[in-house]
């Protein structure tokens, strides 16, 4: 199998393409070891210097500390993943997850339809993903995950892609943040 990586604009993140489907449930990020019993997961959260793990349908992003560098952590983290899928496992998760229940409004529901048709798709190609979180007074907040959480260019992105678009669209936002 052969693992293919590619960088994201956040310089601490790297997107790592196993050509195999990853997650049936959707965007999940992982920080914290104890939060999984995933053998992969757990592998790669155990490496010195990895801060957390993203996973989308095809796709697993790392963020890394600051103080390290790629190339001391890219080779390992690859040799995991091709354990994981070499012991014939075919999928890292597909348990089904509870989804959180959202008393959407008119305006909730169409916001988040947005962020799940326009954003969420060009927000993964960069190894990220946006969750909504609320809306209110006219201000949209949101979680960005994987390799969009602490990117340089979030705030930007944020700014100038999301808001601008979702103001378009809903003449009730009049600001987005994250969380």
């Amino acid at each position: 199998m052969f693992v293919q990586t590619q960088i994201t604009p956040n310089p601490n993140s790297l997107k790592f393409l196993p050509g195999k489907n990853v997650s049936l449930i959707g965007p999940l990020e992982i920080t914290e070891i104890e939060k999984t019993n995933n053998e992969l997961i757990k592998n790669i959260l155990s490496i010195n210097g990895v801060k957390g793990v993203f996973l989308s349908y095809d796709f697993i992003s790392v963020n890394k500390e600051t103080d390290f560098e790629w190339e001391d952590l890219r080779h390992i983290i690859i040799s995991f993943i091709n354990d994981y899928f070499a012991k014939g496992n075919e999928i890292v998760i597909s348990k089904s997850k509870v989804n959180e229940d959202l008393d959407t409004s008119t305006v909730e529901s169409q916001i988040i339809k947005i962020l799940e048709t326009k954003i969420r798709p060009a927000v993964a190609r960069d190894g990220g993903d946006i969750k909504f979180k609320e809306f209110k007074n006219g201000v949209v907040r949101v979680e960005l995950q994987g390799a969009c959480s602490g990117c340089p260019s979030a705030a930007l992105t944020l700014k100038q892609g999301v808001q601008n678009l979702l103001c378009h669209y809903i003449p009730e936002v009049k600001e987005v943040e994250a969380v």
